[in-house]
């Protein structure tokens, strides 16, 4: 297994500093996105580069419509609602079980200095991988045309790490706050709003190597559609805040074509 320091760009991040993951929080609770710019160290990122590159023939494939809110569609509602308004994702993804075993995303991903950090700035007590063998390091590929649609997350904390960037588009856009799902209060107005494109999303400025931490529950947000010949690969590393979760045999079997 790999050292953290021939991973993680310390000099820019140090993760281990005090003040540093003050600050981390604060940016993510006061904004709900954290963008930590050159988080790879070079030759970690172009290994983790040359992983994808070898493996994405491993890929599933998968293009899906769904609402913002991912639920069944509300056939009380029009289709035409905001509720029920389609939109598409596409994608193709390798799941943690293809990752290879001295993989820096592995090592990464294990490491307790980096977990502790993780916990310090999303405020939890504890993280802990998915329960099945799939899940907890996901390995997405976007190529030209391929996009991820806009929705709001059934998670409370998404953590990615971009490996490579695409020639134009694939770009992060969100609003935040547009719903609070804790209290019930969907926002179906504002969620037309922005559909219609009544509303100016925001965007963040990501580069291959970069970490990003994003509260997404209550934030829609969408990456636009991949332009040109460069796919863009994004990298996901899963926590649960309990032990032994697993992603149900639904999700997995859309996500990734096999439970």
């Amino acid at each position: 297994m790999q050292h953290l320091d021939k991973i993680v760009n310390f000099a820019a991040n140090p993760i281990k500093d005090a003040d540093f993951l003050a600050r981390c929080k604060e940016t993510l609770d006061n904004k709900g996105a954290l963008v930590l710019h050159r988080f790879l160290n070079p030759t970690a990122l172009t290994e983790i580069k040359q992983e994808g590159d070898e493996n994405r023939h491993l890929a599933y494939y998968t293009s899906s419509n769904h609402n913002v809110y991912l639920l069944k569609p509300d056939e009380s509602l029009p289709a035409t609602h905001p509720r029920n308004r389609q939109i598409v994702s596409s994608k193709g993804c390798i799941t943690d079980e293809e990752i290879p075993p001295n993989s820096a995303l592995r090592a990464l991903y294990d490491a307790p200095e980096f977990r502790a950090f993780l916990c310090a700035v999303l405020g939890e007590q504890q993280l802990y991988p998915y329960a099945d063998k799939l899940s907890s390091i996901n390995l997405h590929y976007a190529s030209e045309g391929q996009e991820l649609g806009w929705h709001f997350d059934n998670s409370s904390f998404a953590i990615t790490l971009l490996i490579q960037k695409p020639e134009a588009g694939g770009v992060f856009e969100y609003v935040e706050n547009l719903r609070d799902a804790d209290n019930g209060d969907m926002n179906y107005d504002g969620v037309e709003k922005l559909l219609d494109k009544q509303i100016q999303p925001k965007k963040l400025g990501i580069e291959a190597g970069d970490l990003v931490l994003f509260r997404g529950r209550n934030a829609i947000h969408r990456v636009t559609p991949t332009e040109g010949n460069t796919t863009r690969m994004l990298v996901v590393l899963a926590y649960n805040s309990k032990p032994d979760i697993s992603l149900s045999e639904t999700a997995r079997l859309t996500f990734y074509g096999r439970v």
